[in-house]
This record gives structure tokens, sequence and C-alpha cells, in this order.
């Protein structure tokens, strides 16, 4: 296993399109209060992760959270897509605001397999939702450039349901 190292109280960014395994990897890896999952947020404020209409509110609450967590020193792991080039300078910012470091850790997984793997989760995206995000996975240059303090390669990480913490 390739260790994940983390700096005490940073912000960790899972970024990758649904179906590419964050929620699992996040779950396998990181204690679940540390991570702040949108699709969590959504079903506090909707009582329904799938509710898209919740989703401005979801966000609000995420961010909330990770903000407080950030202040704390915590390790805060954000389990959302986060592939849209406008989500992701927030979490840059608030990380900067209270002098956390940042780690982004990249799901990169041909779009074939995001596809089989999300066909195969209980809770089903749609093939051309897929598509679309797939579609924009940034380069590790890209986020790198964006200021992200060290950027990873999911695919270079072990996964295996029996790896001790990452950290």
């Amino acid at each position: 296993m390739i260790p994940l190292p983390l700096p005490a109280g940073a912000l960790c960014a899972l970024i990758g399109p649904p179906g590419s395994g964050k929620s699992t990897f996040a779950r396998k890896h990181f204690k679940p209060t540390e991570i702040v999952s949108s699709d969590f947020c959504r079903s506090l404020v909707a009582d329904d992760e799938n509710d898209q209409s919740a989703t401005g509110d979801a966000f609000d609450l995420l961010h909330n959270i990770a903000d407080k967590r950030l202040k704390r020193g915590r390790l805060t792991v954000i389990d959302a897509t986060n592939l849209r080039t406008p989500d992701r300078p927030w979490l840059l910012s608030r990380a900067r605001h209270w002098q956390r470091p940042t780690v982004a850790v990249l799901f990169d997984a041909p779009l074939a397999t995001v596809q089989a793997q999300n066909a195969g989760r209980d809770r089903v995206v749609p093939s051309r939702v897929v598509r679309g995000f797939h579609s924009l996975l940034p380069t590790t240059a890209q986020l790198h450039d964006e200021g992200w303090d060290t950027v990873h390669l999911a695919s270079a990480l072990s996964t295996r349901p029996n790896s001790p913490n990452v950290r």
C-alpha cells in the first residue's frame, strides 16, 4: 500500500465523477466524523440524498461544517464530486483562511470503469450525468496550478477493503 500522507488539520478534497470510488475510499480510510459528504448533507436537509433540489442548501451545510472543522484544526475530508472549477476555490480559500494545508485526491479512472462501478451501486446516477462529470476531470497539473499543496492520484493508492488507515 502507498500511504496517503495527510498533514494534521488538512483539508482533503476527493475529486471525481459519481461512481469513481470516492465515498468507498473515504469510508475505508477515514473516521466517519472526518468525512463531510455532499450526499449526507443533502439527506440531512431533505431526507433524501437524491433530492437535487436540495443541493444548494446541502452545500451551504457542507461549507459550514467544513469551516467549523478547519477552524478547530480537524482533518476535513470533502466527499463531493468537486469537479467544477468554480467549486474548488471556496475550499482552498477557507483552508488558507484557517492556515490549513490542502490535499486533493483525484479519482481519474477511465470512463468505462466509472460507468461499470456506477451501475453496481445502490444509488445509480444516470450514465449521461456520469459522462458529463467525467469530462470535467482536471489534470494533476491543473490542480497544482489552482494552489493545492499536494495532489494524489487515487489510482496510485490502495483501496483494498482490509488496508490499514492511510494516514
